[in-house]
């Protein structure tokens, strides 16, 4: 309780100092009783008007009680009660209070226990209310806080109360709500801070993701392939109705694994390959072994004669 504050200490002081030097006056000029009465009731008459004057900050509001019934609400700013009379019980804070409450090892619709951490933000609304209909209204909000928790945590599945904390938010704050109301408090919100569940179920709930995370993987790799024998299928229905194309892609295709090896290609024209009639496997073959003996009579030509050297190996005859 508040008993003075810098204006009520002000005002003492001036009556006491007023009083005491109107005391003393009257003592100089020889009424020592009266001066007497007046050093007397100087105290007192200073302790009671300091007394009466009261000031309360912006955001409280006041509860007055005249011998012992509801007088008023005050507040904010200046006001004046009468001492001994007048009491004043319970300065009400009207700003939004956030208070922490918590439900330890409480069972979900699914018999799982968990522990859910939460927040509660409220606030005053009527303050002759919450100073009279309730002893103490912030121990009984904050009990059914963890009242209603409980109650939501016992009929909610654990995948609803992991992926949906902002449906149990509000419906925790719609409960908390409606009970809080009669002591003239409303609740703003409620926010769900965290949910723990034992160790155990955790490692499996990971492994239950990581089997999920594999078991599409595998239906993304397989109608990859399915996408890709489709599409290939395509290709070799355009081929089929287009050689020229199909022959263009194998020249290509081997262009590009020679490329790698850096081997040696032969240019050979389809006229060419038509006239010779190097078509198939045979001819194909028969033109590499002639060109593999042109170049071994061209270097042996060009090699200086040595007597000592045997003579060359002729080359094996093309199969017919």
């Amino acid at each position: 309780m508040r008993l003075f504050n810098a204006v009520s200490t002000l005002v003492f002081i001036l009556l006491l100092g007023g009083g005491l030097g109107a005391a003393y006056g009257l003592f100089l000029l020889g009424e020592w009783e009266t001066s007497a009465a007046i050093a007397a009731a100087s105290p007192i008459i200073a302790l009671f008007v300091a007394y009466s004057i009261k000031i309360a900050d912006q955001w409280e509001r006041v509860v007055v009680l005249r011998l012992g019934r509801f007088h008023a609400l005050k507040g904010p700013g200046l006001f004046f009660i009468i001492p001994i009379v007048d009491h004043i019980p319970y300065w009400i804070d009207v700003r939004v209070i956030a208070s922490a409450f918590k439900a330890e090892k409480t069972l979900t619709k699914d018999t799982v226990p968990v522990d859910v951490d939460a927040v509660l933000f409220c606030q005053v609304i009527d303050a002759k209310k919450a100073a009279l209909d309730v002893a103490d209204y912030s121990s009984a909000i904050n009990w059914a806080a963890k009242t209603a928790l409980r109650d939501v945590i016992g009929k909610t599945m654990l995948s609803d109360l992991l992926e949906g904390r902002e449906k149990i938010s509000h419906e925790l704050q719609r409960i908390i709500d409606v009970r809080a109301l009669p002591w003239g408090i409303h609740v703003i919100s409620v926010e769900v801070k965290d949910v723990l569940i034992p160790l155990a179920l955790q490692d499996a709930m990971s492994m239950q993701a990581q089997a999920e995370r594999e078991r599409q993987a595998r239906v993304i790799l397989g109608d990859s392939e399915r996408q890709v024998a489709q599409k290939f299928g395509e290709a070799a229905k355009s081929y089929a109705n287009n050689p020229t194309a199909f022959h263009l892609r194998a020249m290509n295709m081997l262009y590009e694994g020679l490329k790698k090896s850096n081997s040696t290609i032969v240019i050979v024209p389809s006229t060419a390959v038509e006239t010779m009639q190097l078509g198939g496997l045979s001819g194909l073959t028969a033109l590499a072994m002639g060109i593999e003996e042109r170049q071994r009579a061209a270097a042996a030509a060009l090699a200086p004669a040595d007597p000592k050297q045997p003579a060359p190996t002729p080359a094996p005859k093309p199969p017919e």
